[in-house]
């Protein structure tokens, strides 16, 4: 729900963000099960059918598909005991995620996770770059929720709400007393589905009819600056979501279109994505004779080349910091190596792992590791992070005003590209 403040965001991934941002500025690996950090990951839906009742069956390929194994059979007996004998209630579905918790928990791996269906539903729409939802960011304050942004062409701009309007109820239930979340699971809902919302505008109480539909997250901002002659073109990547690609591509058109003869990507606090997205955006910089990381697969490597026969000249910068994580790295590192790019910033988070996610049937998931990326020069940066060619930090005047102007890493950036 990243938009419905942005829609959602305030809504329903306040507390994700907040975990996020602090495993990222605390740098701990952690296992426990709210870990929803967009890691470079290969998503694969996989649809688990899981029976409950008087047996559980599942099976598993090792190599080749055979019966269930000695160890398997005594997990579902195991199972079975339980759900039948144990002397209270139990929750069926509960139990089986535990099991699948605890073998994703007895690997060790900090991005080997079960996901609860709540957070693999927000894991999943920020990956997806999209949410179902009606196009507003609400403002929670003194327990009265009210409409702070109504987003172009959204739903909610269709059926005619406006900023300042306080909502009283959804589909004829009172939001008083209710908490963020609360309200947008009421707000939630299938794509093309209606409810009706009950608002307070100024002294008249109102009714609208809103119909939820998809909600396009943006990723990408595009910025040109004139120095000395020369036209730098500066992209921000928030994301590496399946949408973001073609936001890149299409800012990155247009800044060319405009003249555009050097660049600067900046990746900072951009903890990564689909390693598919980052790959087709490189491939816009390097054609295929140039490596834009390698993959270890129990201890075999392999080089992946760049996709296409596109590529690019003009002199680029990257930036990073201690945020810039998986995805971001393989950028900057893909840059630097294979491109020459300069890199500019602090070591960046240290994440060279690649992550394959699997969709369970009840809305849970887990993903575990699978793959070690190595750098095009055969670098693993796990635990290490990607080295700046120019190594500057963030200062406290721009702490105390972060604005661009005041950004000593993009200013930096300016003042390398335009002597190149």
């Amino acid at each position: 729900m990243k938009k419905e403040s942005k829609s959602q965001s305030k809504m329903e991934l306040e507390n994700e963000k907040k975990n996020e941002e602090k495993l990222m500025k605390d740098k701990e690996k952690q296992t426990g099960y709210n870990t929803i950090e967009v890691i470079v990951i290969m998503i694969v839906t996989i649809v688990f059918g899981v029976i409950i009742g008087s047996t559980v069956t599942l099976s598993f390929q090792r190599g080749k598909l055979g019966g269930m194994s000695n160890s398997l059979k005594e997990f579902v007996a195991t199972y079975n005991s339980i759900v039948e004998n144990y002397y209270d209630d139990v929750d069926e579905k509960a139990l089986v995620d535990a099991g699948i918790a605890g073998m994703m928990n007895y690997l060790g791996d900090p991005y080997s996770v079960f996901m609860t269906e709540e957070e693999s539903e927000a894991f999943n729409q920020k990956v997806n770059g999209y949410y179902i939802g009606i196009g507003t960011e609400v403002r929670f304050f003194e327990n009265i929720f009210t409409i702070s942004q109504v987003f172009e062409d959204s739903p909610a701009k269709k059926a005619g709400l406006e900023v300042g309007d306080v909502i009283l109820q959804i589909d004829g239930t009172d939001v008083e007393g209710k908490k963020l979340t609360e309200v947008s699971e009421l707000i939630k809902g299938e794509e093309n589905t209606s409810f009706i919302m009950k608002v307070l505008r100024g002294e008249e109480e109102k009714m609208f009819t809103v119909i939820r539909s998809r909600i396009d997250l943006t990723s990408v901002t595009s910025e040109i600056y004139e120095v000395e002659n020369h036209k730098i073109g500066y992209i921000k990547i928030d994301i590496f979501a399946s949408n973001t690609y073609e936001q890149f591509k299409k800012e990155l058109k247009a800044l060319e279109k405009q003249g555009m003869d050097r660049l600067i990507i900046d990746v900072r606090d951009n903890s990564g994505g689909y390693l598919t997205t980052v790959s087709d955006i490189l491939s816009l910089f390097l054609n295929k004779s140039k490596i834009m990381y390698q993959l270890e697969t129990k201890g075999v490597k392999e080089p992946v080349h760049a996709l296409t026969k596109e590529s690019r000249s003009y002199p680029v910068a990257v930036l990073i910091n201690h945020a810039s994580a998986s995805a971001s790295e393989i950028l900057a590192s893909a840059m630097m190596e294979s491109y020459g790019a300069e890199v500019i910033g602090v070591n960046s988070y240290g994440k060279g792992t690649v992550q394959k996610a699997v969709e369970l049937s009840s809305g849970t998931s887990f993903k575990y590791t699978f793959q070690k990326w190595l750098t095009p020069n055969g670098n693993w940066i796990n635990d290490v992070g990607v080295t700046p060619t120019i190594e500057i930090e963030l200062n406290d005047e721009y702490y105390h005003d972060p604005i661009i102007e005041k950004d000593p890493q993009f200013q930096k950036a300016l003042e390398v590209l335009k002597d190149k």
